[in-house]
């Protein structure tokens, strides 16, 4: 049977990382190529705030071809998707047939998805859709993969919950409100080791900093302020 072409848009996270899991145990694809954004200006993942280097070590953990889509510091939604186009073309023109992604229940992310993927004549991919989101980062934990929080809204968390660890405890003291998997944004993960690395990525915890961005409002957004803010934790290859 011929396996579908597919590039994985990877995040660095625990949602990627579970999501690309099930993915290549999944006899009808073939994941053939990574991809991330990155600010181009501060060379750290986008939304993540991980290092470059970091993101580099896990791929070649991962064992899969890797490419970066580098966008500017403060990217319009054009330059965005010029960009995104761009990537596109270049994977269509090597065979590409299908793109995988690792979300869980964001309709209007995965519709946005689907519509620009559409329009190019790819297929989107959701292998962890509306699964269980408590259930899910109980099977990411039962896998053995392991993941650290690098960035946290400040309505839900403080400078201490940067840096730390997921197991079982931190999923049983989770805030009220507070998806399971962080799938409204409330945090993001670096995950450095599980079934899916040949290898465990080392790190050390540096500086915890903290920002304010303008709100977007959007119906899924998890402050309803003008302004809301995001505590980070570099992480140190």
């Amino acid at each position: 049977m011929k396996k579908n072409k597919t590039y994985f848009n990877w995040s660095t996270g625990k949602d990627s990382a579970l999501a690309l899991y099930h993915l290549l145990q999944d006899e009808n694809y073939s994941v053939d190529e990574l991809i991330t954004t990155v600010n181009s200006h501060y060379n750290r993942v986008s939304m993540h705030g991980l290092r470059k280097e970091l993101l580099l070590a896990q791929t070649n953990a991962i064992d899969i071809p890797a490419s970066l889509i580098e966008l500017p510091e403060m990217p319009s939604m054009e330059i965005y998707e010029q960009k995104m186009l761009e990537a596109v073309n270049r994977l269509k023109d090597d065979g590409f047939t299908h793109s995988a992604f690792g979300d869980i229940f964001l309709e209007d992310l995965k519709d946005y998805r689907v519509k620009q993927l559409a329009k190019q004549n790819l297929e989107a991919v959701f292998p962890i859709w509306k699964k269980d989101t408590k259930a899910l980062i109980s099977e990411f934990l039962e896998l053995g993969f392991k993941t650290v929080v690098v960035c946290a809204n400040s309505k839900y968390f403080d400078e201490n919950f940067v840096g730390t660890v997921i197991d079982e405890h931190f999923i049983d003291n989770l805030p009220k409100g507070v998806d399971p998997c962080g799938e409204n944004g409330e945090f993001h993960t670096f995950c450095f080791d599980g079934p899916i690395f040949k290898n465990p990525i080392p790190y050390t915890i540096g500086e915890k900093v903290y920002r304010e961005y303008d709100n977007p409002n959007t119906d899924n957004s998890v402050c309803k302020s003008e302004k809301y803010g995001i505590w980070y934790c570099d992480l140190i290859p």
